[in-house]
């Protein structure tokens, strides 16, 4: 698509937002009231965020559960819905006729006659797009949709309830209107963006977000640097949070290298936080208190989110909320773990022991920070690859 150039300066002013948009980062799910043009703000209890809506699929795994519903889908969103978390995950790409859709991947992957192809998303306009899988119309089919695992192989996209691709639009007219949306701002690692490109895009996602945000939510986040610093300079509603792989990846940009680069780039652009890898922020602990005293909130993403054991350890350590894929498994551990006890982090519970009761006290375990930071020492041995 040929693009006009566009500068930051000549961009008209995008904070003129309907009176009815949101201001605060919390939904009605929990606390409310934080004014958000403010920097530094902090997140005011744990998330818990659902990848995707309910999961990412992953289609060559064993596990049924990452399997069960079509992610970044109207359908996956509901079910997380269901589930005491704050926020959704989805990605934001833009057709080459100006619409926001979800979609994860760089390419929609196809058979036809035999013949697999690829099309990237950004070079479909979004009748095309919106042609692949299930079909919202009755009796209409659509075409076959598939995917491209990390090693090349191309599998069916088969998951036990599967649901149309949809618009960013959609998820806003149909998904439960308390939940967040964090909106990762989709980019492909191995193109070099053109700031009038980068500007286009983000204008196309801010509009659609302004018109239908009304009192939901949001956060922006995403891995393409550029993109996060613009997105904070054309809107001051929303919270920005620049998403990194803390070093367990490395890139070209070196701003993507590790968390201390994540740091410079929150603290430069006058971003509210960073998004890591579970694993870079494990393998670096020391880097948590830079985020900190940074007055920066820090979200996690990754495998190990999916582990109970490896969310408490995180909560212990102060991070602000994991995004996750079993959504159901971690709520409920969550609560088990950081429920609020009775009287000053107490619980009595009650037992029968013949014809007696007996008060057994429960509390949830402590750690002084001299035991913390030799857990914090452990764990990078304990995760290597």
């Amino acid at each position: 698509m040929a693009l006009k150039a566009v500068h930051v300066s000549d961009v008209p002013n995008l904070d003129q937002v309907p009176e009815n948009a949101s201001l605060a980062l919390y939904s009605t799910r929990f606390s409310k009231g934080v004014e958000l043009n403010r920097v530094p703000y902090k997140i005011p209890k744990f998330l818990v965020v659902g990848h995707r809506g309910n999961g990412m699929n992953l289609l060559t795994s064993g596990d049924q559960r990452m399997k069960a519903i079509k992610e970044n889908s109207i359908m996956s969103f509901n079910s997380a819905a269901k589930f005491p978390i704050d926020f959704i995950e989805f990605d934001v790409q833009v057709t080459k006729d100006g619409c926001p859709v979800i979609f994860h991947d760089d390419f929609i992957v196809s058979e036809d006659n035999g013949v697999i192809f690829e099309k990237r998303v950004t070079e479909l306009c979004l009748s095309e797009f919106l042609c692949y899988g299930p079909q919202n119309e009755a009796g209409k089919i659509g075409k076959p949709l598939l995917r491209k695992t990390k090693n090349g192989r191309i599998v069916n996209w088969n998951v036990e309830k599967d649901d149309s691709l949809c618009t960013l639009k959609d998820a806003f007219q149909q998904v439960e209107p308390s939940l967040g949306f964090n909106i990762e701002l989709k980019f492909d690692d191995h193109i070099v963006y053109q700031e009038d490109y980068l500007i286009h895009v983000l204008q196309a996602i801010l509009k659609v977000v302004l018109e239908y945000a009304h009192d939901r939510p949001i956060i922006f986040s995403s891995f393409q640097p550029d993109a996060v610093l613009l997105v904070r300079k054309l809107q001051n509603t929303y919270p920005v949070f620049f998403l990194t792989n803390g070093g367990t990846e490395i890139f070209y940009d070196v701003r993507r290298n590790s968390l201390e680069e994540a740091v410079k780039v929150c603290v430069g652009g006058g971003l509210h936080g960073i998004v890591s890898e579970v694993k870079g922020v494990f393998r670096n602990p020391g880097a948590l208190t830079k985020i900190k005293d940074a007055q920066l909130s820090l979200l996690t993403y990754g495998k190990l989110n999916n582990v109970a054991e490896a969310v408490y350890m995180q909560y212990l350590m102060g991070i602000d909320g994991v995004i996750v894929d079993l959504v159901k498994e971690i709520t409920d551990a969550v609560y088990d773990m950081i429920k609020p006890s009775k009287v000053d982090d107490l619980e009595e519970v009650t037992l029968a022991e013949g014809n007696r009761e007996v008060v057994e006290v429960k509390s949830n375990p402590h750690f002084s920070q001299k035991e913390l930071s030799f857990l914090l020492k452990l764990i990078p041995q304990l995760i290597q690859e």
